[in-house]
């Protein structure tokens, strides 16, 4: 009768603590996250070279406004605010390489695929996304994530040391 009730108290706490991170985390991991994405006109060689263009100032644009943001809350405010100045950066920047088709900015909820960022993996399903759209919006896109930024990359080309509020954190917690 003892191995009896040990076997179950066993299976039972291994139960409930595969439920317990399992469940919620998927959905917590996705609410975490403020992705972004860049669609490109059309699949034309141009408009997708454009498409990373836009990309490049849009990086260089977010990355200082997103580095100060503790949270995802704070992050989706402070970019929501800049709205108007995002869809100026990637107008601009489609004129001044000679497109004269507009570009519109605007937050949407989108399913993303799982996807690796070095260390950290993504799970599919949706986020909240930044979504910039270049004229039709109907050519093949870009992704990312804008908070935490895990993936703005150099347009030089440069080395990138990634960093991440979150792996700060969770650092902190593991060496306090």
């Amino acid at each position: 009768m003892k191995k009896f009730c040990i076997i179950f108290l066993l299976s039972f706490i291994i139960i409930v603590t595969a439920f317990g991170f399992s469940a919620p985390a998927g959905d917590l991991q996705t609410e975490n996250y403020l992705r972004i994405h860049i669609r490109a006109d059309s699949n034309e060689s141009e408009a997708q070279a454009v498409k990373y263009l836009v990309r490049d100032e849009l990086v260089h644009f977010l990355t200082p406004l997103v580095a100060e943001y503790a949270t995802k809350e704070e992050a989706i405010k402070g970019v929501r605010g800049q709205i108007s100045a995002i869809e100026r950066v990637a107008k601009n920047t489609l004129a001044k390489n000679g497109f004269a088709y507009g570009a519109r900015a605007r937050f949407e909820k989108e399913s993303f695929p799982t996807r690796v960022y070095g260390e950290y993996t993504l799970p599919a399903g949706e986020y909240l996304a930044l979504v910039v759209e270049l004229g039709s919006g109907k050519g093949d896109n870009w992704w990312c994530v804008v908070y935490p930024p895990l993936c703005f990359a150099s347009p030089k080309g440069e080395q990138v040391i990634y960093k991440s509020k979150i792996a700060e954190i969770i650092k902190s917690w593991k060496n306090g």
